[in-house]
């Protein structure tokens, strides 16, 4: 990819589990600066939300691709991506704090737009409404399809 440098995917393994860990708890930075806990008390926490995430999405999406996003073979994030009947459904992207604003997330999220046309499917996400991210799948072109609470479904299909 001109000007992305070389943006790849591999299956997540057994010792991507601290990467995962650092990845899960860069979304929640803002969240627990504000919490009045010892580092202990918020290490504690985050582990034990990460794995009921993992868990959920093992429940929910058993056939879900787990896979570490690399940038030029450095792993900086994660993507995982339900590819079902009725649209490829992104569970998460997360890129590193360190690598974002380089046109990792971008490349990958292309990517899965592009599959997503040869497919003749949506891709969707579902995102938080103050998720800073939102700004970036707006550009891509995804709209919202519903709302519930401070959830919204994001859908992008392919403009005919």
């Amino acid at each position: 990819m001109s000007g992305d440098g070389q943006i790849t995917l591999r299956p997540v393994r057994d010792q991507d589990e601290e990467l995962l860990l650092a990845a899960y708890a860069s979304t929640r930075a803002e969240e627990m600066a504000r919490v009045p806990w010892t580092v202990e008390q918020k290490e504690a926490f985050l582990r034990m939300q990460f794995a009921a995430q993992n868990q959920h999405y093992a429940a929910e999406h058993p056939q879900a691709n787990h896979d570490i996003v690399c940038r030029d073979g450095i792993a900086v994030g994660r993507v995982y991506v339900a590819r079902n009947p009725d649209a490829l459904h992104i569970l998460d992207i997360t890129i590193l704090p360190q690598y974002r604003g380089v046109g990792t997330g971008s490349a990958v999220l292309r990517r899965l737009m592009q599959e997503g046309a040869e497919r003749a499917k949506p891709v969707t996400i579902y995102v938080e409404s103050f998720n800073p991210s939102q700004s970036l799948f707006r550009k891509l072109g995804f709209e919202t399809a519903s709302e519930k609470g401070f959830h919204q479904l994001l859908r992008w299909t392919r403009s005919r």
